[in-house]
């Protein structure tokens, strides 16, 4: 294989070729369920880098796991342990093309990282929505194709819905490009749609268009303590009903959430919270009215029993501190990403603990999540004194199984916004209809029938 990477060094140059003592980071998963080897790292700069390096890999017939910001939650961008696999990083491709304030929308590369797309939209006063915990290292290409979700879905979409255009290294090598700035375009098949959480399976995403919007003139975010789920539900529908398209953002987190992070706004403790953010496009106070209004009833008849409105930026981002900090504070725990229609949200949180009690005797529920759109991150941690690495081994997979089970007789998803990846694998094939698995298996030999672009992930 001397001739191998001497071509492999010729495409990418030195500046390229990833040395050995900055592989560790690369080879393991975010979470560390998965640790791999890789016959070698590379960092292509263009796409026409990528486009060689897969002609390669396919006259070789070598595999390729493209790798973004490797802050996914399924392994879907860790190699095999044979060692035989190639890992194509793309955060040399951190270029952002163009912003078009007129058209708003921006052409970025791959390996652009979305807070620093944030940053540079925000320049032009235009706002990206897409916005989840890993925004400091996430990379644009990787949340497409994982169709990133995170706090702003019930407002804006997950990613998919935020692409107008794609630009793909397909595994023959050729170069799909359609960088179209149309909103609308009905010429056949959406064929962007097949890249977009096909975590790098179908053809490796290098550049795209995406939907920008005019930046919000006011934010209003409010933290509150409910009565029971129930009670979040009601406000829920309350709040949506009073302020249509305006509301973004309604999260949920039990007590369990706060006591972990070690952060609580209000004086009391309750036992159900709820995070929600409302904007408006100019600098009234018709939402802040609104919303008040909305508490005061909840008050009023026992709903609601305390909160707080922000008052400014500063206390806004405390508030979402919390929310963001309450994945990192139990790093270790039965980690579940789950959807239900959001109109039995209030079930899933009622039914669950039940189940897990008979499950694992004394394991702690810690559901939370973007209950606006039905996913709920149901995560278990164990007894206090037990060792939480001994709890997930011995109660893991039977804890995620339950919950799959229930979520799944609810008409609903076992993987809402992370992925398939490695981690989901068994249970696509376990819950997905006979005939979406094989159209899924027709997709993949159609596109990559050498099996060379991240084999084993998803099929």
């Amino acid at each position: 294989m001397t001739d191998f990477l001497s071509q492999v060094q010729a495409i990418v140059g030195q500046q390229g070729m990833v040395t050995q003592d900055k592989y560790a980071a690369l080879l393991e998963d975010q979470r560390g369920y998965y640790r791999g080897e890789a016959r070698m790292i590379v960092q292509p700069r263009t796409t026409e880098e990528v486009a060689r390096l897969i002609t390669l890999c396919g006259r070789y017939g070598i595999p390729v796991v493209p790798q973004g910001g490797n802050s996914g939650l399924c392994g879907g961008a860790t190699p095999d342990q044979t060692g035989n696999q190639i890992v194509l990083c793309l955060s040399r491709m951190s270029a952002i093309r163009e912003i078009d304030p007129v058209n708003h929308t921006a052409t970025v590369e791959a390996g652009v990282i979305l807070q620093q797309l944030h940053e540079a939209v925000a320049r032009h006063d235009l706002f990206f929505p897409l916005d989840l915990g890993a925004k400091g290292s996430c990379q644009i290409g990787g949340n497409l194709s994982t169709n990133a979700g995170g706090i702003n879905v019930l407002r804006y979409g997950n990613a998919r819905e935020l692409v107008l255009g794609l630009e793909v290294v397909l595994p023959d090598g050729q170069v799909w490009s359609s960088l179209s700035k149309l909103r609308k375009d009905n010429t056949g098949y959406d064929l962007k749609q097949l890249f977009i959480g096909a975590e790098g399976t179908l053809g490796i995403i290098t550049a795209a268009v995406l939907k920008l919007f005019p930046t919000p003139g006011m934010r209003h975010t409010a933290f509150i303590a409910v009565k029971d789920p129930a009670a979040a539900s009601d406000l829920f529908i309350a709040t949506r009903r009073t302020n249509a398209d305006v509301l973004v953002s309604f999260e949920y987190m039990p007590r369990l959430a706060l006591d972990l992070v070690g952060n609580d706004p209000l004086n009391d403790r309750y036992e159900h919270y709820i995070l929600l953010e409302l904007i408006s496009g100019t600098e009234d106070n018709l939402q802040q009215q609104q919303l008040e209004d909305i508490l005061a009833q909840g008050l009023e008849d026992g709903s609601i029993l305390d909160g707080t409105i922000a008052q400014n930026d500063s206390q806004r981002e405390t508030l979402w501190q919390i929310r963001e900090s309450i994945s990192p504070a139990q790093r270790v725990s039965v980690k579940n990403d789950v959807s239900v229609p959001v109109s039995r949200v209030t079930e899933l949180l009622e039914r669950a603990p039940e189940i897990i009690e008979r499950t694992a005797p004394g394991a702690r529920p810690c559901p939370f999540g973007h209950i606006g759109d039905g996913n709920i991150h149901y995560n278990i941690l164990g007894p206090a004194d037990l060792d939480p690495k001994i709890f997930r081994q011995q109660y893991g997979e039977r804890l995620v199984n339950a919950i799959n089970d229930l979520v799944m007789s609810m008409g609903g998803s076992f993987s809402a916004e992370h992925g398939i990846g490695k981690l989901r694998r068994d249970d696509l094939y376990q819950y997905k209809d006979k005939i979406e698995i094989e159209l899924m298996k027709r997709l993949k030999a159609t596109f990559d029938p050498d099996n060379l672009l991240n084999p084993g992930k998803i099929i």
